[in-house]
């Protein structure tokens, strides 16, 4: 992977896919999960064919958390927060908000493309083992659901996620 443009470039495809965003926004919900982590397991199953284990996704964690904690939460949390402003709060406000939403809604997205930078950067230097797409994709996002939340009471793998991955697997 010399950039992250084809990790970004899987994600966006992965992401418009039917399902998919509402499974990733439940499990962000849920557990607190990183959207862009769902999205580097799926890729690298996929993708790299690659079995991620538990100290492979701590270090995947740990290459993302400052970006993601930092900057792209604060900037989701300041869309979010617009959002009322946007939808009639004030009407006085309403169209510099609207404005200033969709300013914020942009640089939100390039946040997560440095995310993704970061996190290609990451798995470029890494060396994982070799398993085949259906079983990586799968052992990937329960490894990264696992990480978030004890085995006992995880949610069940996000089926639209996996087979929009998979649809992508290179041969």
């Amino acid at each position: 992977m010399s950039s992250g443009q084809d990790f970004w470039d899987f994600s966006l495809a992965v992401y418009r896919q039917p399902g998919v965003p509402e499974e990733c926004l439940a499990l962000q919900d849920r557990l607190g999960a990183d959207v862009n982590l769902l999205l580097l397991c799926a890729y690298l199953g996929a993708m790299r064919k690659a079995l991620l284990d538990r100290d492979d996704i701590q270090a995947a964690v740990a290459a993302s958390t400052a970006w993601h904690t930092d900057v792209v939460r604060n900037l989701r949390a300041a869309r979010q927060a617009l959002k009322p402003w946007e939808e009639g709060r004030d009407s006085l406000a309403q169209d510099g908000a609207r404005t200033l939403r969709g300013a914020v809604k942009k640089l939100e997205l390039d946040a997560e493309r440095i995310e993704h930078d970061l996190l290609a950067n990451w798995a470029r230097a890494r060396h994982f083992k070799p398993s085949s797409p259906d079983a990586a994709v799968l052992n990937n996002i329960r490894a990264l659901i696992e990480y978030y939340q004890p085995v006992d009471d995880a949610p069940s793998p996000p089926k639209h996620l996996i087979a929009a991955a998979l649809s992508l697997a290179s041969g």
